[in-house]
């Protein structure tokens, strides 16, 4: 496998959740089965951090900036027990020439190391995206041998269904074949249907973690709980959507 190394960047946060990178060093003041760890993982241009931000804020954003791979951190209620959910976004995957590997980051594996959940995506309007995910889910086999794996396949773009090039029995059918369920979600127009997969995942790893799994990476790869919460970069992200709009408007 080629692993290929971009420049880490610092991202801001908001004052639900906060925008921080894993940290490369251990760190032993976490509570492991009060933890519930999550990376999205995929192709580029298939929607994984417009479906985090979407689950987190119920907020849509169109436009992104440069994947550089931010860790959202927030409470949940979850079974009727508080956690602290983190989600950990990642720079995209792609297929190699030959098809038979992946061109991943060495990022993309410590994060898949840290994880106890798994959140693959494809859009349903984009093949080759949907190629990537078998290789992906074999990938992660491989950085966790053994074990049971909380995974779940989710076809973004379910609005564009003009463009689909990818048939709701053919996810449905991979996703058989890996373990794990599948859902066709749009990160834009349907907030119950992102929050639906992300909430199914969550419990899946709270019963996992329960039954001890919490334990599987001690010594390993842990985050500290993120200290100074803020909101400012998404509040900007936010005002420079409405400001788009209102001028366009205002063109019109």
């Amino acid at each position: 496998m080629r692993l290929i190394e971009q420049p880490r960047t610092m991202s801001s946060g908001s004052s639900n959740f906060l925008l921080v990178p894993i940290p490369e060093y251990p760190v032993i003041d976490c509570v492991p089965n009060k933890n519930v760890k999550i990376v999205v993982l995929g192709a580029s241009n298939v929607g994984k951090t417009a479906l985090i931000v979407r689950f987190l804020t119920k907020r849509f954003i169109g436009d992104y900036e440069a994947n550089t791979g931010a860790l959202y951190s927030r409470k949940i209620n979850l079974d009727g027990e508080q956690v602290s959910l983190q989600v950990q976004d990642t720079p995209c995957v792609s297929l190699q020439d030959d098809a038979e590997g992946l061109y991943c980051q060495e990022q993309i594996n410590r994060s898949i190391y840290w994880a106890d959940g798994y959140v693959l995506v494809f859009s349903i309007t984009d093949l080759n995206s949907y190629r990537t995910i078998q290789p992906l889910y074999q990938h992660v086999r491989r950085i966790h041998p053994s074990g049971n794996i909380p995974v779940i396949i989710v076809g973004n773009k379910s609005d564009l269904l003009r463009a689909r090039q990818v048939p709701d029995h053919e996810g449905k059918a991979l996703a058989d074949e890996l373990g794990g369920p599948y859902f066709e979600a749009s990160a834009r127009e349907n907030h119950e249907s992102v929050q639906a997969a992300f909430l199914h995942l969550c419990q899946e790893m709270s019963r996992a973690l329960g039954g001890g799994n919490g334990e599987k990476r001690k010594g390993g790869l842990h985050l500290a709980r993120p200290k100074s919460p803020n909101m400012q970069e998404l509040k900007r992200r936010f005002r420079q959507v409405l400001s788009s709009k209102v001028k366009s408007a205002t063109a019109l």
